[in-house]
């Protein structure tokens, strides 16, 4: 259904750093311990503690920065962020303001088989702030603060309002997500609190010649991409019947703050959104400013690598796959996309070794929830057999059953070959027999193709079939067909 207005997005998101300690101190960043036992005088904000810069922070934040295109401040400082909540032990956070390591930039939103997506979502700015504590809402109207998280080197990016529904939404944050894993940057794991997502969206209504912007609603706790798309498609039409009932415009009500309940799948209000001045924000005062030059931006681009969205193309391009297939391949971080590469080369089958790749390694690795660097074939190993595949020494379902013997077994395909008696038969007086004994045993099928009683192709399968059975499926298919096709037409001549 269509409606009369356009639908405005942004993305705010926080980002955990994959560092071993925290942002302004010594301690440490390991997920899952038990409360409070990951804390130390720094990020707890007791009396006469000094913050000290964490360098790798800064170095993948500046990774990030570049990555996504984004504008390289050669100066920046730190600020204070004042406000007082209990995940937050000294009453502000230290983050920047004014003058962040980086401004502007882009992201590319991939296009979706159903033909969506595409264009590209443009970045307010990238900057470094230090994580909050985390509060847990009990039964009986209490909280409990856990701050092992206070301190946690956090990246912000700020996304501008491009982005107009719901699943380019969705789209954008995967494929950050993704690209922030190729980076090495954050394992992104929003079950842990390492990847989080706020949405801002408002609607501009078309009516009578004239543009009406609702109020902007940020939504918060939105912990799967599946809840930003449906937390976002349930905003649009609250907002849009909001203002069917009572005409709200952006001047008559503040930006608000509501909270996505997954279990109700409904926003509800949480608080009116403060503004810049609401912080008091002001210069952090015992951390120096930092200077970033050419060599540092030439040094951290050159470990960036090839990411995402060039990878697809370059699959499309020298591959020749689909980009379906390429975006398959690609999705599953870059040590798949890795494996592929290997395997792709050492064949030049392209199209083949992404088949067996998906439709064999992805599933072996999924159900025995390994990773692929568990999986106990290497790509050269599995190069091998597509090529014995490709040469004609085993068929398809031959190659399939050894693969599935390499991975029991970790031995490469000439042993399990060897071992299993896998050999194709390829002998052409050996198949001709084989022929000629699947003819002789069905008689009413030659019968059924000289009166045209079934279509051709399918009495033809049927006798491949047989002859596959009567060499224990082991006959070169491609010398099969040849010597079927022949003896059927001197019969039937």
């Amino acid at each position: 259904m269509s409606h009369p207005f356009d639908v405005i997005i942004g993305l705010e998101i926080h980002v955990q750093l994959q560092t071993e300690s925290k942002m302004f101190s010594w301690c440490g960043t390991e997920f899952g311990l038990p409360p409070n036992t990951q804390t130390d005088p720094v990020s707890l904000g007791m009396p006469g503690t000094l913050p000290v810069m964490n360098r790798k922070a800064f170095d993948l934040a500046l990774k990030t920065a570049l990555a996504l295109h984004a504008e390289i401040a050669p100066f920046t400082k730190w600020d204070r962020k004042n406000y007082y909540y209990p995940d937050l032990p000294k009453n502000y956070q230290i983050s920047q303001y004014d003058l962040p390591f980086s401004l502007g930039g882009w992201l590319d939103i991939p296009e979706r088989k159903d033909g969506g997506g595409g264009g590209r979502c443009g970045l307010t700015r990238v900057h470094l702030e230090e994580d909050t504590g985390k509060l847990t809402h009990a039964a009986g109207g209490f909280s409990e603060v856990d701050l092992n998280r206070a301190g946690i080197p956090l990246l912000e990016i700020v996304g501008e309002p491009d982005i107009r529904n719901a699943a380019d939404a969705r789209g954008c944050l995967e494929e950050l997500r993704l690209t922030l894993r190729y980076l090495g940057v954050s394992d992104c794991e929003m079950q842990e609190g390492s990847l989080r997502c706020d949405a801002n969206v408002n609607l501009h209504i078309h009516k009578d010649g004239q543009t009406i912007a609702t109020p902007i609603v940020e939504i918060k706790n939105l912990n799967s991409f599946r809840a930003v798309e449906k937390a976002l498609n349930f905003e649009v039409e609250r907002q849009y019947a909001k203002w069917q009932e009572d005409g709200l415009t952006i001047k008559d009500s503040p930006k608000t703050t509501r909270g996505w309940n997954d279990a109700e799948e409904v926003t509800k209000p949480q608080r009116e959104k403060e503004t810049a001045a609401d912080y008091r924000y002001f210069p952090e005062p015992d951390l120096v400013p930092v200077v970033v030059d050419e060599a540092w931006k030439e040094r951290i681009r050159a470990s960036i690598g090839e990411l995402p969205a060039a990878r697809r193309k370059r699959f499309e391009s020298d591959y020749e796959l689909s980009p379906y297939d390429a975006n398959v391949l690609v999705e599953q971080g870059s040590d798949v996309a890795d494996y592929y590469d290997a395997v792709a080369k050492s064949t030049g089958e392209f199209k083949i070794a992404s088949n067996w790749i998906q439709q064999d390694v992805l599933r072996t690795i999924k159900d025995k929830k390994q990773s692929i660097a568990e999986f106990p074939v290497s790509p050269e190993a599995l190069a091998d057999l597509i090529n014995r595949v490709h040469r004609g020494e085993l068929n398809t379902n031959q190659g399939r059953e050894v693969l599935g013997r390499m991975i029991e077994t970790g031995d490469p395909a000439e042993v399990v070959i060897e071992i299993g008696g896998y050999k194709m038969v390829s002998d052409r007086d050996d198949i001709a027999t084989a022929v000629d004994a699947a003819i002789a045993a069905n008689p009413q099928a030659l019968e059924d193709l000289k009166k045209g009683k079934k279509k051709p192709e399918a009495v033809k399968g049927f006798l491949r079939g047989q002859v596959m059975k009567q060499t224990g499926g082991k006959a070169n298919p491609a010398v099969v067909g040849e010597l079927l096709e022949a003896k059927l037409a001197e019969l039937l001549a």
